[in-house]
């Protein structure tokens, strides 16, 4: 998969799991304990990983692919 396709799906993943919190913050107050848990537990954390990983992935994945395991076993001998 091109690296241009997996960044347009995290795009996506982030744009659309924003919808819920928006509908969150603007719905009536006494609706709003049936939208809490789900939208803090499950929509913020993964809208907050997306958004890490579109900012700063290119270092993440340069951290890992640079590190192979048979260059860490060299590096410790």
């Amino acid at each position: 998969m091109k690296e241009s396709t997996k960044r347009s799906m995290v795009r996506w993943l982030h744009i659309i799991l924003a919808i819920p919190i928006i509908g969150y913050i603007y719905s009536p107050f006494d609706l709003v304990h049936f939208y809490a848990p789900i939208t803090r537990y499950v929509f913020v954390p993964i809208i907050v990983i997306s958004g890490l990983w579109m900012w700063k992935g290119h270092l993440v994945r340069r951290l890992f692919s640079s590190r192979s395991p048979q260059n860490l076993r060299a590096s410790h001998s």
